[in-house]
């Protein structure tokens, strides 16, 4: 596991954060304005959120289609006409139709890999037409989501297959690892203990290295936020801050953080679109 630098969501610049949101704002589009989208295509569930329409959330296992394979498997897109099935059937759960091309900023996990990323714009741009496609790094997504992207900031991303950690400057991933083990994995032992172990070792692993050291433990001494699935595990983050010694906490609706802060950048690249790169 390497340094990400953040590649994919590096033109993205948002509105200020420490703006605490627990879902994005739900707002009718100015006039003249595209429909701000964001999309979360994890390997638990799928979630579309759309400006002035709220969210939709299906599974991404492949039941909602009544297919036997699942759509995603660690994060990365394995099904990708299923996919597109199942954001189009969200879509149309909406009551109005979508305006034409709309900007949509789609979630990834870090250190997602080219063939991955271009496997999710294929897929956003089947569904929605958009006139602009943008990444963002899920635990990137989550900070601003939580409303704690100012400064730097430790995330722990336990999501169904994947566990992530980041530290966040003032909004941009500095360094991040994962592990393909999350809460949907069958385990023989106790899943809080095992993935509070694998998210404390991603912590070290970042620590270890020279250029992080004072970064890391910046952020530690700040507390860790914990999002996903596992940050409804009261046990998970018990364990979390017993490991690393310091204050761990749940984002609010942790489950939604990451699609709350793809929505905020969304609605930042519709009313400003200066401010992200092409």
């Amino acid at each position: 596991m390497s340094t990400t630098t953040n590649h994919a969501d590096a033109g993205l610049v948002l509105s200020p954060a420490g703006h605490r949101r627990d879902v994005p704002p739900v707002a009718t589009p100015r006039r003249g304005e595209p429909a701000a989208v964001a999309v979360d295509l994890g390997s638990g569930q799928a979630r579309l959120w759309v400006d002035g329409k709220g969210i939709r959330v299906a599974p991404s296992t492949g039941e909602a289609l009544s297919r036997p394979a699942p759509l995603v498997r660690r994060g990365r897109i394995v099904d990708a006409a299923g996919c597109v099935s199942l954001l189009t059937r969200l879509l149309h759960r909406f009551p109005q139709a979508l305006p034409v091309g709309p900007v949509v900023v789609a979630c990834q996990p870090v250190l997602a890999a080219p063939a991955d990323q271009d496997a999710i714009r294929r897929v956003v741009t089947a569904v929605f037409a958009p006139s602009r496609v943008l990444l963002i790094n899920t635990v990137r997504a989550a900070a601003i989501g939580s409303g704690a992207a100012a400064g730097v900031l430790l995330v722990v991303d336990v999501g169904a297959q994947l566990t992530e950690v980041a530290v966040v400057v003032d909004g941009r991933v500095a360094a991040a690892r994962r592990a393909e083990m999350g809460t949907h994995d069958p385990t023989s032992g106790d899943a809080p203990r095992l993935l509070a172990g694998i998210a404390a070792r991603l912590v070290a692993d970042i620590g270890g290295n020279p250029r992080m050291r004072r970064l890391t433990a910046a952020a530690l001494a700040r507390g860790v936020i914990v999002v996903g699935d596992g940050a409804t595990m009261p046990e998970l983050t018990s364990r979390l801050a017993a490991n690393l010694r310091v204050p761990v906490r749940p984002a609010c609706s942790p489950r939604l953080a990451a699609l709350s802060g793809a929505g905020l950048a969304a609605t930042a690249v519709c009313r400003h679109p200066a401010t992200a790169a092409a």
